[in-house]
């Protein structure tokens, strides 16, 4: 009997035909390119059939694939601030500044040439394709270190913009290798902005690797071009006694798909990764995220708030996986939905693998329409509905936001959030 060979189709074909071109002119790490596109040339573009990619098919919804940009990134203008920043400009590397001492900064071709960086050192036992991609064509991106002691003041700010100054579809591939040393302190924003009206295509990787002790803050921000494909990772290791809050924060682009591996290196870790998001009109996104107890005495603690308006579909996929030697885990997960339309849909797919037997572990996951008691409520006390359920709306996503410690930067999301609700009132 022949073996089945699996059509591929035109974006597929244009990338292996892209890395056959390339592959000799990447920047280092040779070896760790060539056994990523491997792995993605056999499994190809993930589908509905592949199980963690049922809700977001993205072999159908990547028919094509953008070019890079071929332009210069020279003439973007910065923001005037005194942050740390890094920025991209349409997937290229455009500036570093305002980096505190202890805080250093390597072009990624620069880290991957010297050794001083590893691709997939943050993934642990986790692959994924779309990963795999960016790991085979990643030319752009930083490595930064945070030396061992180091509070870094404020917020760094790594600015990802796209299709500015570009009149076609692009793509970009950044990828982000952070290391905070033992007993650090750091708070990283990852931004996701870009123009409208252009289907450009993003996919950036964002590796952490947190030390013994350290803590970090790390608050991802979609605020994507309404027609823009936004394939985001996180993938971070915790060292022991390390802390790690990540924040995942959408109202951008039209299809988006937010994946967070973290695996426990170290003993007594904590993770808290929360989520807020907010659909309209016909957008997708699909929070995808698996946390692994590789090792005892781990604790994780998820929430994950949306509010999905007209013919918006939210995706949760969350999974705790506890390996038989990780005793003492307390791992906890939920996931919240209001349907604001009739036409609104969300899918949850909260996970438990447990293969120990001393450990505290739950989920759950809620889906439904406001409370109309509450709107009574407010309504018998003179306030509109449309402003009974911003109100409602607003304290339902706040419970999420609370994770976010820097008092500014919470403010911010929050008025993001009222910013949201006042174009959905505005709309209605």
């Amino acid at each position: 009997m022949s073996a089945v060979t699996r059509m591929r189709t035109p974006a597929e074909a244009a990338l292996i035909e892209r890395f056959a071109a390339e592959k000799a002119t990447l920047p280092g790490a040779a070896e760790a390119r060539a056994a990523a596109f491997a792995r993605f040339e056999t499994a190809g573009l993930p589908s509905k059939r592949v199980e963690s990619y049922h809700y977001t098919d993205v072999r159908a919804l990547m028919r094509t694939v953008a070019p890079d940009f071929a332009g210069k990134a020279d003439g973007m203008r910065q923001p005037e601030t005194d942050e740390p920043r890094i920025s991209f400009f349409n997937g290229v590397l455009h500036s570093v500044s305002n980096l505190p001492p202890g805080v250093s900064c390597e072009a990624l071709a620069s880290a991957l040439a010297s050794g001083t960086a590893r691709l997939g050192v943050a993934m642990g036992q986790a692959s994924d394709a779309v990963v795999d991609l960016n790991t085979a064509f990643a030319r752009e991106g930083v490595a930064i270190r945070v030396a061992a002691g180091i509070t870094v003041p404020g917020i760094l700010h790594i600015s990802l913009t796209d299709a500015m100054a570009a009149a076609m579809p692009i793509s970009s591939r950044p990828r982000v290798i952070v290391e905070v040393g033992a007993g650090a302190s750091l708070c990283l924003m990852e931004s996701i902005t870009g123009s409208d009206g252009i289907a450009y295509q993003v996919n950036s990787v964002v590796e952490l690797l947190v030390g013994d002790g350290a803590k970090v803050e790390h608050i991802r921000v979609n605020l994507a071009g309404d027609k823009a494909l936004v394939l985001s990772t996180l993938a971070a290791t915790l060292g022991a006694e390390s802390e790690l809050m990540s924040l995942n924060f959408t109202s951008g682009g039209e299809v988006s798909r937010h994946q967070s591996f973290i695996t426990y290196a170290g003993e007594n870790a904590k993770l808290r990764l929360n989520g807020v998001t907010m659909l309209n009109a016909r957008q997708h996104c699909d929070n995808t995220l698996v946390v692994d107890h590789a090792v005892p005495h781990g604790e994780s603690r998820e929430l994950f708030r949306a509010a999905i308006d007209g013919e918006a579909q939210g995706v949760f996929q969350g999974k705790i996986i506890v390996r038989p030697h990780a005793q003492k885990t307390d791992g906890q997960m939920a996931s919240n939905a209001l349907l604001l339309s009739d036409d609104a849909a969300m899918s949850n797919k909260p996970e438990l693998e447990i293969f120990a037997d001393d450990v505290v572990c739950a989920h759950g996951a809620t889906c439904g329409a406001l409370d109309e008691n509450q709107l009574f409520y407010l309504m018998a006390r003179g306030l509109p509905r449309a402003e009974a359920e911003a109100l409602l709306v607003e304290a339902f996503l706040d419970e999420a936001l609370d994770a976010v410690s820097h008092e500014g930067l919470r403010e911010a999301l929050a008025a993001k959030v009222s910013v949201w609700l006042s174009s959905r009132k505005t709309a209605a």
